[in-house]
């Protein structure tokens, strides 16, 4: 099957990211910091020694299901036109949850780690890098936008994903250069959110425009 290659590439990143945790395990103190609030501070901790395998293990269930959501997938929206980009979609999203949980190792082995200046970083590069693969995405039930007007009309999704591809690249670049800077993590979040109701709202007029065009017998 096409997506053989990046499969093993996606489960290397999750023996990697097990590796890097457990080689610094016994440096790390017996409550683990997991969860920063809004503002960047602490606020959640579990202890050894399910702490510092907390992102390990959430990468390892979500590489699983992300492998079984292809098998799953209706027949008439199969995935396997865009598997290799599926791949690639799958290594962007654990290798950033790699990254975050080198932040809470960081956090954990006493580094200073700035969260609402560090976490931008990867979570406006992934959401750029995502949007570069938007448009060469087919209609399916589980990846990209899918709401009941672009799961309708082919023509629909791929006018709906390459406004989508766009918008998440420039709003990922921004994202990833605001953050260092200092701009507060609701406005970052803020402006993710929005990029992503967006496009939904434009999949609902390109779809009318186009229904207006092709009027139903």
């Amino acid at each position: 099957m096409r997506i053989m290659r990046p499969a093993i590439l996606n489960f290397g990143i999750v023996v990697l990211t097990f590796a890097v945790t457990a080689a610094v395990y016994d440096r790390l103190p017996l409550l683990v910091p997991t969860h920063w609030n809004i503002d960047g501070n602490i606020d959640g901790r579990i202890a050894k020694p399910w702490g510092p395998f907390v992102l390990p293990l959430t990468m390892a269930v979500l590489f699983a299901v992300l492998a079984v959501l292809p098998r799953i997938s209706p027949r008439n929206y199969d995935m396997t036109p865009f598997s290799r980009t599926y791949g690639v979609i799958q290594f962007a999203i654990l290798f950033y949850l790699f990254f975050v949980n080198a932040l809470v190792l960081a956090a954990g082995l006493g580094w200073p780690v700035s969260v609402n200046r560090l976490m931008p970083i990867g979570l406006g590069g992934l959401f750029a890098f995502l949007g570069n693969f938007m448009g060469k995405v087919t209609p399916n039930f589980f990846v990209g936008i899918r709401t009941p007007w672009t799961l309708a009309d082919p023509e629909v999704w791929l006018r709906t994903h390459r406004f989508a591809g766009w918008l998440m690249m420039l709003t990922g670049l921004a994202v990833a250069i605001a953050g260092p800077l200092g701009v507060g993590m609701r406005w970052l979040l803020g402006a993710i959110l929005l990029s992503a109701i967006v496009p939904a709202i434009y999949s609902y007029f390109i779809y009318r425009r186009l229904e207006g065009r092709n009027p139903r017998a």
